[in-house]
């Protein structure tokens, strides 16, 4: 009996939580349906209005405009300001118009529908004077500084700064201590110091000036360069010499850090560049070192990865950004087998007769370059650069990293850390070093050493392949793409040392940096010429180069 009197009292309460909670969501359902109406209901009430009000009553207006919470309060507060905002006068339907041929080109205010074209005396524009100009700058400054996106705010410190008055700089004062973001906090304090240097108290004046200290921005270089020169800085020429002194030391301090960014973007392109040699002269270190054949047509094998890649993105026209990922293994695959069949075909042939392997080697990379000739043209073919390689990396204004040469440092060691651990680590890469170190003693050990001269001669044409990928992304592809980089892959194999693969890698990076520092000064040709002259003393001295190969063969 208890369960039966106990169960309708339960059942009748979750009914009516149910009900309940079925009432408040219809409640909530019908505000959230309201809101949108009643957002855009206040946008119109506010924007409607304005050709009809007296310039006298605009700045109340506009105030009652910027107030409005919506997200494109902004967009049509800077076409006020900007002269975009029109009436069309038979319907005073509110638009945006820009000029086009000999009429204007109209999207509603509101909405942002395109609205067609329209003749000039079809619409009316709503005026405004430079007083409610600064007005409007405010009101946009600060909509744009309560922005959540960092970015958004950035560029809105950078519009103000541009055109200050009062209203603005007091609102980048307030926004001060408020901001987070570091990059923000910066282009604020810079646009206050910038102020303060224009303005009539010297004291003031000063403290800009030890602010801007060492700051890279050009306006601020700009403006102290003319306070420097005792020319106008703002409303007020400058007549103390101190404050003159004090700008002088603060460009010397800025010139001395731009020498530091300037040398710091030299080493990174030397860095990239050796990359690039080094990604060009490990495989030819491989085949020199172990079979002691001077490969010349090594350039054409990079060529051919560098045509892979351009033949890969015209297979995937919509899948650019994942073509390189696709090109690798594939330009890899494609000039091993080559470089096999070159050895197989000729090379094994002509050992113990290196110039007859050179004047073979260097007729085929004659053929090679005929061959892409006749298949693609002779023209240069262009290699798209995918979104993620795009675009550079901003340290400061005055340094700024391209992604695409940091992506191939990073790509040229990944490829050095793979081959050195497969000469380390496998099998092939043990005979390898054995038949490099002892030809004859690896051959009594039973070492098939003509197998291991195949994989050798395949792995550094492989690893050319590759390299041909990496330059893709940094220069049109064409027939003589190798020819401008095997006299530089033999200088870093020869002053590296034959066969060491850590060698090539310092000896890359090294003649690298070493070429791009000497461009300033003594141009491109003769910054060659002097490398190579470099290079012939420096094996007088250490014909073996900086790293040797060790071994009785080497040895005796």
């Amino acid at each position: 009996m208890m369960k039966l009197i106990d169960t309708p009292p339960k059942t009748v309460c979750w009914e009516t939580l149910l009900f309940l909670l079925a009432s408040c969501l219809c409640a909530i359902a019908l505000m959230l349906a309201g809101l949108a109406p009643a957002r855009a209901d206040a946008l119109a009430d506010a924007v409607n209005p304005l050709p009809s009000i007296p310039m006298l009553g605009m700045e109340q207006a506009i105030t009652r405009l910027a107030n409005v919470q919506d997200p494109r309060v902004p967009g049509v507060l800077k076409a006020l300001r900007d002269g975009r905002l029109f009436t069309i006068k038979t319907s005073g339907r509110m638009v945006f118009a820009d000029p086009k041929d000999d009429g204007f080109k109209l999207a509603d205010a509101l909405s942002g529908e395109a609205l067609g074209e329209a003749e000039r005396f079809d619409i009316k524009k709503v005026a405004v004077n430079n007083a409610l100009r600064n007005v409007l700058n405010a009101a946009i400054a600060r909509l744009e500084l309560d922005a959540p996106d960092a970015r958004q705010r950035l560029k809105a410190v950078e519009s103000v700064s541009q055109n200050p008055n009062p209203e603005t700089l007091s609102l980048l004062a307030k926004q001060l201590p408020l901001e987070k973001d570091g990059a923000v906090r910066e282009a604020i304090q810079v646009a206050l110091a910038l102020a303060d240097l224009a303005g009539p108290d010297k004291a003031l004046r000063s403290k800009a000036i030890h602010a801007l200290e060492g700051n890279l921005n050009q306006d601020v270089r700009n403006r102290l360069a003319a306070l420097q020169e005792k020319t106008d800085a703002g409303d007020y020429i400058e007549a103390d010499s101190g404050i003159r002194n004090l700008a002088a030391v603060a460009l010397k301090k800025i010139e001395f850090k731009l020498e530091l960014n300037h040398l710091g973007e030299t080493l990174f392109f030397g860095l990239s560049l050796g990359a690039v040699l080094v990604l060009a002269a490990i495989g030819l270190a491989i085949t020199f070192g172990v079979m002691g054949v001077i490969n010349m047509a090594h350039g054409e094998l990079m060529m051919l990865g560098a045509y892979t890649t351009y033949v890969v993105q015209m297979l995937m026209p919509n899948s650019i950004d994942l073509s390189l990922f696709v090109a690798i293994p594939a330009a890899f695959m494609i000039t091993a087998l080559v470089g096999i069949g070159i050895e197989r075909g000729i090379i094994r042939f002509l050992y113990g007769r290196p110039l007859e392997t050179l004047l073979a080697t260097f007729g085929l990379s004659l053929v090679l370059q005929q061959l892409v000739r006749s298949v693609f043209s002779p023209l240069n073919r262009s290699v798209s650069t995918p979104s993620w390689m795009s675009g550079s990396l901003e340290i400061n204004s005055a340094l700024s990293l391209t992604l695409n040469r940091f992506y191939i440092i990073l790509f040229s060691l990944l490829v050095f850390l793979a081959l050195l651990a497969i000469l380390k680590k496998t099998r092939l890469g043990l005979e390898v070093r054995a038949v490099a170190q002892n030809r004859a003693m690896a051959k009594a050990m039973g070492i098939r050493t003509d197998w291991v001269d195949a994989m050798t001669f395949g792995l550094g044409s492989g690893i050319a392949g590759v390299a041909g990928v990496a330059l893709s992304q940094l220069t049109n592809v064409g027939p003589n793409l190798g020819q401008a980089y095997i006299v530089d892959s033999f200088m870093v194999v020869v002053f590296g040392g034959v066969g060491n693969l850590w060698g090539t890698l310092v000896g890359g990076l090294t003649l690298g940096v070493a070429d791009k520092i000497l461009e300033p000064y003594a141009g491109t040709v003769l910054a060659k010429i002097l490398m190579l002259v470099f290079i012939i003393l420096f094996i007088q001295k250490r014909p073996r180069g900086l790293f040797p190969q060790k071994g009785r063969a080497t040895e005796a």
